[in-house]
């Protein structure tokens, strides 16, 4: 883990210390940079990853050619390049 930022180690440390919704995770860590890097590359290491909580108005729907370690927990899977899945998707949606 030496290989490991150490802002995404601190973030993953003040994760740990209690659940945290990702909307507190963003709150507390969004800089002016619309994309929380941190947040980004301790997901892609598999350090944290979001859970939809029974009951919460939450649902988790991955999109990935594979499955994942997530994918046991998702709400929806759609199988297939986020590229490709997510325009068809929206087409369906808003025709």
């Amino acid at each position: 883990m030496s290989d490991i930022d150490p802002l995404v180690l601190d973030l993953v440390e003040w994760i740990a210390r209690e659940p945290r919704t990702h909307a507190d995770v963003m709150d507390a860590w969004r800089t002016s940079c619309p994309r929380l890097t941190v947040w980004e590359e301790a997901v892609e290491r598999g350090l944290v990853r979001r859970v939809a909580m029974e009951g919460r108005g939450a649902c988790v729907i991955e999109v990935n050619p594979n499955e994942t370690p997530l994918s046991a927990d998702a709400g929806y899977v759609l199988r297939g390049p986020a590229g490709v899945v997510l325009p068809a998707l929206v087409a369906a949606a808003w025709p």
